[in-house]
């Protein structure tokens, strides 16, 4: 079938101000809808939105009341699962010391907190360990696991530890691993290694983020409790805060098991029990209950500002602390560093995104390099540069010879199988990661060639071959049709985020009566179709681009506009109102002359 005839467009919009084609839902999903919205008795948007995750008629209300009970795998189809669980229980038992080495980004903070919090409910402390992202790198090195065993009988690595096997054989102890990275060839020498993405494992768990792993550990260690001593172990249910934390903000797809652990999380953390979270959520000013956007956007990044740009293991102590002053004195701190790690960014990201456009935003990869960019932050601003040519992108901050790297991906390009390639024939020092975003450490010498290679090998995965950036349209709708009642029962479908993004609407041919700027580049404004209900919106960065001046333009001139992008409630002195997030747009009746 002509895929343009499966995929009609959306409004007949074929280039929008974003560069962009609306895409409308296929013919084969607009079917399915409607048998949804007749077996389920539900809105149009809410049995497309549901038709485009493939779900079932027959399942369409149980998919909307997600229930971990039912969707939680057996720990123990896991490889290595009873031996990880075993020695734990055993050095519990046996009183003895206990380090977590974890990494420094969220869902390693998460990690070590979740073990932090079972094993102080079980009476036994560990000592945290953190590496500095500058001084030491990702994951174990030997002169820390050489300390750290030294003192310790056993060392846990969470999120990190797959590819480390000279430092663990360093350690002089015993090491459990729990994480999430791909995996080589061969495995560290240690009592356990539980990692869904070993390649001797199915991949049916490959989704899960290192704090989800470490959460299947525990539930594996209350089951042996219950079985083995008649105990009971700690509330696991009332941890899953920390587990929705990580899953979100290490962009892990929400299918499956992560949706309804992120569903059930996001409930946890609305009752403000977990005094480092409460305090995150204060000096962020959330007024409201967090959803997965704040998780992603508002928490995540403050909870890694202490990894990025200052001090490594600030945000897992914020998460472990159990005293509200210090947690609120952790979390102004980490406040601080957010704001600092922004102007920095905007220096690197300018910097990167002239390179990589002098170069061209064309090729399969899109990449840039250069001496004393803070590393903290080249993870950020690869993110940046890949929403920016829709390609995988790697940017790589060099001090002296040597070069630190991350790379984030677009969908359907294994990124980290790519680059852990690259290491395997030794062009770059080491490197890997999974297949949304990965790592690297290379030589001067080695960044051309490795580059060169890296886009050969993605160009193999399909990148850059896309000549249009799509912008999937799942609904259209009136402003009359946006009402509160239907975002809580889209909401129902969710949460969104990776593989599960919020439905994308598009409101036709509406009349920009109202705009106002907002801070630096933001564009406030108000649309009617006529109607009485009128839609209002915001446009963030809407003024460094072609979209703000176009919708100013509109207002002026009276042409009516084609709108997309999401809606969501906002909440403002006691009211409720649904509000666009304008993500593009096109002009109804062409563009103005």
């Amino acid at each position: 079938m002509n895929d343009d005839l499966a995929h009609p467009l959306c409004l007949d919009v074929g280039l929008s101000l974003g560069q962009k084609r609306w895409i409308a839902p296929a013919s084969e999903v607009m079917r399915h809808a409607a048998a949804i919205k007749r077996e389920a008795d539900l809105p149009e948007a809410v049995a497309i939105l549901l038709a485009q995750r493939g779900v079932l008629p027959e399942h369409a209300k149980a998919f909307l009341t997600p229930a971990l009970r039912d969707l939680l795998p057996d720990p123990r189809n896991l490889r290595d699962m009873d031996k990880a669980a075993a020695r734990i229980l055993d050095a519990l038992t046996a009183r003895q010391k206990i380090a977590i080495f974890a990494d420094y980004d969220v869902d390693g903070g998460s990690s070590a907190a979740l073990l932090v919090d079972w094993l102080r409910q079980m009476g036994h402390s560990a000592t945290l360990y953190v590496p500095d992202r500058i001084d030491e790198g990702y994951g174990p090195n030997i002169p820390a696991m050489q300390e750290l065993g030294a003192t310790h009988d056993l060392i846990i690595c969470v999120d990190c530890g797959t590819l480390s096997h000279e430092p663990i054989a360093a350690a002089g102890c015993d090491v459990v691993v729990l994480d999430h990275h791909l995996g080589g060839a061969d495995l560290p020498t240690c009592v356990a290694v539980v990692n869904p993405n070993r390649q001797d494992e199915t991949g049916d768990l490959g989704h899960l983020c290192a704090a989800a792993v470490v959460f299947l550990v525990l539930v594996e260690m209350n089951r042996r409790l219950r079985e083995d001593h008649a105990t009971t172990g700690p509330d696991l249910m009332a941890m899953l805060d920390l587990v929705a934390l990580a899953t979100v903000a290490d962009v892990a797809p929400l299918v499956g098991v992560n949706r309804a652990f992120v569903r059930q999380g996001l409930t946890v953390m609305a009752r403000r029990a977990r005094a480092g979270l409460v305090a995150l959520c204060d000096v962020a000013r959330l007024d409201r209950a967090p959803n997965a956007y704040h998780l992603g956007f508002v928490l995540g990044p403050r909870v890694n500002a202490g990894g990025r740009i200052g001090e490594a293991d600030l945000g897992a102590r914020l998460l472990c602390e159990t005293d509200p002053q210090k947690a609120q004195a952790m979390a102004t701190r980490l406040e601080s560093l957010n704001t600092d790690r922004r102007e920095i960014e905007a220096a690197v990201r300018e910097a990167a995104l002239a390179q990589a456009e002098a170069r061209g935003l064309d090729a399969p990869l899109v990449w840039a390099a250069g001496d004393g960019w803070h590393a903290g932050v080249v993870g950020i601003v690869a993110s940046r540069l890949k929403e920016t040519a829709n390609r995988p992108s790697i940017v790589i901050s060099f001090d002296g010879d040597a070069g630190k790297g991350s790379g984030r991906s677009v969908a359907g390009v294994d990124l980290g199988a790519a680059i852990q390639k690259l290491a395997a024939e030794g062009l770059i020092e080491k490197g890997g990661g999974h297949k949304m975003a990965a790592g690297l450490s290379l030589h001067r010498a080695q960044l051309e060639p490795a580059m060169a290679r890296l886009s050969d090998l993605l160009a193999r995965q399909g990148a850059g071959e896309s000549t249009y950036q799509d912008l999937r349209v799942d609904a259209v709708i009136l402003p009359s049709g946006a009402t509160p009642d239907l975002l809580e029962m889209l909401e129902q479908a969710g949460p969104f985020g990776a593989s599960a993004p919020a439905p994308r609407f598009a409101l036709p041919s509406l009349r920009i009566s109202f705009t106002k700027p907002v801070g630096e580049a933001h564009l406030k404004f108000t649309a009617t179709d006529g109607g009485p209900v009128a839609m209002e919106g915001i446009a963030f960065g809407a003024m460094d681009g072609p979209l703000g001046p176009a919708l100013q333009e509109a207002q002026r001139s009276g042409r009516k506009m084609h709108l997309a992008g999401r809606l969501e409630l906002n909440h403002w002195q006691g009211r409720t109102k649904v509000q666009l997030r304008l993500e593009d747009a096109a002009w109804a009746e062409g563009a103005p002359s």
